[in-house]
This record gives structure tokens, C-alpha cells and sequence, in this order.
């Protein structure tokens, strides 16, 4: 009995050992999840969209940079191009759209940290409409390759970084934040799942019977003198 009894209040110490130790190792990996997460003011996919739209703005710089040189002088294809802007030949426009594009995704989802995608939605949405009635209303067309180049990479870049955002970013986001709520609730419910504290109560066993002795056996198979002992 009291091996039975020892043996079973040591399956349950190791138990709640165990579960303390399942939830001490559970409230330190989240601890540690929220401390990276404070860390990283940003997550990676997120700065990965923003690099990739900075990259969209200086590469449409270097292309108009590139096209200004092979006109001519720099300054003087300035002067032509910005002073005495012309929408049906000046490229000068493409840039000003990387830059809208630049400004609003930046402001959006690095410094507001939006988790919507309405604002690529209007930034794709402007430049794909400005692109097509440009192409359709100018004369790029018959100024070489940088009058298809310039058009051509903008667009693709504009819908580049709309399908990074929305397949990408938005969804990665979703899924690290429910994977922190589901820590989350599991810590909180770890302490209600370990053991409370052993009592007693739970060690206490009944007193051995005592065995029959020879006197009782002979009061069984003598009822005379059991009767006579039970009168005196």
C-alpha cells in the first residue's frame, strides 16, 4: 500500500513538474517573440515591399538620367524637358510618377504602417491610367527605345508592387499575427492546465485491518463460547 501510494505521488510530482516546465519554456518563447517583434519596429516582408519600391523610383531616375545623356547635354535636355515641359515628348512625367509612387507607398506602409491595400490600389490604379493615355496622346513612340523602355518598365514595376503587397506582405503579416495570438492564448491558459498544489488529502490512506486472530477463529467455530464470553 505504501509503495502504491508513493509511486502515485510521484507520477503526479512529475507531473506538474512537466507542465511547469511546458509552460515556463511557453511564457519564455513568447516573451522572447514579443521582444523581437519590438525590436523589429518593421516586419521583413514589409521592408522588403519598401526596398523594392525604393528601387522602383531610382531606376526610373538612372532610365530618365540615361535618356537625358543620349539626346545630349544633361542641362540643356533639363531645360527642355522640365522648363518647357511638354506632355506629348517630355519623359519627365514617368519620373514625377515614380515619385508620387515613391511618396504614397512610403507615407502608407512604412511610416503608417497601413495593412490595407487600398493605397496601392490607387497608386497602380493612377499610373496604369496616366501610362495608357500618355502612350496613347504623345510621341514617344517615335523617339527610339526610351519611348517604349520608360512606359513599359513603369507599368511592370507598378504591378510588381501591387502583387507583392497583396500576395505577399498582407497575407505573411496576417498569419505571424494569429500565430502570436495562438501563443498568447495558450499562456494564458497554461497556468489553469497545470496541476494545483499536492495536499494530503491525497497521500492519506485507510489503516490496515487487523487480521483475525486465533480467538476469533475459535469464536466462529465454537458459537457456544462466543455467546458465554459476549453475557460476561
Amino acid at each position: 500500500m505504501d509503495s502504491r501510494c508513493s509511486s502515485s505521488a510521484d507520477s503526479r510530482l512529475n507531473t506538474r513538474l512537466v507542465g511547469s516546465v511546458n509552460a515556463a519554456a511557453l511564457c519564455a518563447r513568447v516573451e522572447s517573440y514579443e521582444a523581437a517583434a519590438e525590436k523589429k519596429c518593421i516586419s521583413d516582408v514589409r521592408r522588403t515591399f519598401c526596398l523594392f519600391v525604393t528601387f522602383d523610383l531610382l531606376f526610373i531616375t538612372l532610365l530618365w538620367i540615361i535618356e537625358l545623356n543620349v539626346k545630349g547635354s544633361i542641362q540643356e535636355q533639363l531645360e527642355k524637358e522640365v522648363l518647357n515641359y511638354n506632355y506629348r515628348a517630355s519623359f519627365f512625367d514617368i519620373f514625377l510618377l515614380a515619385v508620387f509612387r515613391f511618396a504614397a507607398l512610403i507615407l502608407a506602409y512604412a511610416v503608417c504602417k497601413l495593412r490595407h491595400w487600398w493605397a496601392i490600389a490607387i497608386t497602380t490604379a493612377v499610373s496604369c491610367a496616366f501610362l495608357i493615355i500618355k502612350v496613347i496622346l504623345s510621341k514617344l513612340l517615335s523617339q527610339g527605345a526610351f519611348g517604349y523602355l520608360l512606359p513599359i518598365i513603369s507599368f511592370v514595376l507598378a504591378w510588381i508592387e501591387t502583387w507583392l503587397l497583396d500576395f505577399k506582405v498582407l497575407p505573411q503579416e496576417a498569419e505571424d499575427e494569429n500565430r502570436f495570438q495562438s501563443f498568447m492564448d495558450v499562456a494564458e491558459r497554461a497556468p489553469l492546465m497545470c496541476p494545483g498544489p499536492l495536499s494530503d488529502g491525497q497521500f492519506y490512506s485507510p489503516p490496515e485491518s487487523v487480521a483475525d486472530s486465533d480467538e476469533d477463529l475459535d469464536d466462529k467455530h465454537d458459537p457456544e463460547k462466543g455467546l458465554i464470553q459476549q453475557l460476561t
